[in-house]
């Protein structure tokens, strides 16, 4: 059996979590096994379901650079001890330079980083992830990217494999009864319009600025209503972003929920504002059940295979954003079962276990 080293910052329910969530689910894992090394000390949310599924899940320090001695000793030590990973596949970006370097280090044939985003936080690390983009390709054996635009953000033109983000479309397809049973365990009318979001509660998903134009949308409709999923560190700042609107119960934080397709099926319009983003895996989500969305244009438009897509500028600004909010309220369309190509996960599976095992013959004949 092929080991996948697969390193991440920690297996909780976001984007490209899910995403690894969904290849291994349908790996064949008599012949591939995912294992996680994640750089956090805690539990993840899916840290249960990948013990269940025959994977293994280390702990890392933590990627800050007073840490990053102790981190190359204990990667170095972790590498001794565990031989039998010839590929190590890391998904945190342009971080994903200190792991791999620590790979290379240990001989580890195979390095792959794979770009999930078309930006970068302007966290306090932000010069040091500059620093390590250009770096990256000293460290990297093969670059895979989940689009066009989010490979040539981080390889900075080196040539690079586009890996689907892709999702079991058997979860969002359209069910007019599980519609109204989700809204009645909710308790919203039949005839509310539910505007919704999915995604951590940081900088590039922009929250704010949604819940702004929800606010004007509202004053327009009423009978609307704004569901957010998620959490993070700007969770509060977005709430008080909906107190200072005096919104009251009309803007629900729902938190971090492993019932996203259900909630999906209770939408009426899913919104995302982002700043950047690589091919964000919910707005997939919710093109599978088949909801309009409305995408920031910073969002990369090869993300769009529905003709329920819109994009519109942040900088045409919240007004703009409420009316087309609106548009999509009064002039609401049937909904049916959705085709994904490939971005259905029972079509894209196959095409990377297929990878992982050429990578691994290739050591095998010495190439």
């Amino acid at each position: 059996m092929l080991r996948i080293l697969q390193c991440v910052n920690q297996m909780n329910r976001a984007g490209l979590e899910t995403m690894l969530m969904n290849y291994y689910r349908q790996m064949d894992r008599s012949r591939v096994q995912f294992d996680f090394l994640t750089h956090r000390p805690e539990e993840g949310h899916y840290d249960a379901e990948i013990a269940a599924l025959g994977g293994r899940v280390y702990h890392a320090p933590r990627l800050y650079p007073q840490n990053y001695p102790a981190y190359f000793r204990s990667m170095a030590e972790f590498y001794r001890q565990h031989l039998e990973y010839k590929i190590v596949h890391s998904h945190i970006d342009a971080m994903s330079y200190l792991p791999l370097l620590a790979a290379k280090g240990a001989g580890v044939p195979v390095r792959i980083a794979h770009s999930h985003s078309a930006g970068i936080d302007r966290d306090m690390k932000y010069p040091l992830k500059l620093l390590f983009r250009r770096q990256l390709h000293t460290v990297t054996t093969l670059e895979l990217a989940c689009g066009e635009t989010a490979g040539r953000f981080l390889f900075r033109g080196r040539p690079f494999e586009v890996v689907a983000n892709a999702i079991d479309t058997s979860r969002y397809r359209f069910d007019t009864q599980l519609r109204q049973e989700t809204r009645r365990q909710l308790n919203i009318s039949a005839h509310t319009f539910v505007v919704g979001h999915v995604g951590r509660f940081y900088y590039p998903k922009n929250q704010p600025f949604l819940i702004r134009a929800f606010a004007q949308l509202h004053e327009r409709l009423p009978d609307s209503l704004l569901l957010l999923a998620g959490a993070g560190e700007l969770q509060q700042q977005a709430k008080d972003t909906a107190v200072q609107l005096g919104l009251g119960e009309s803007v629900r934080f729902l938190g971090v929920r492993d019932d996203v397709p259900a909630l999906m099926q209770a939408m009426d319009l899913f919104a995302m504002p982002s700043l950047f983003e690589g091919l964000p895996m919910v707005g997939l989500e919710a093109q599978a059940a088949d909801l309009p969305v409305l995408f920031s244009a910073n969002v990369p438009r090869d993300v769009c295979i529905s003709e329920k897509c819109a994009f519109l500028a942040l900088e045409n600004g919240e007004t703009a954003w409420a009316q087309a909010m609106e548009r999509t309220a009064k002039a609401p369309g049937e909904r049916a079962a959705r085709e994904m190509g490939v971005h259905d996960i029972r079509r894209a599976a196959p095409l990377l276990q297929q990878r992982y095992e050429e990578l691994f013959a290739s050591i095998k004949d010495g190439a």
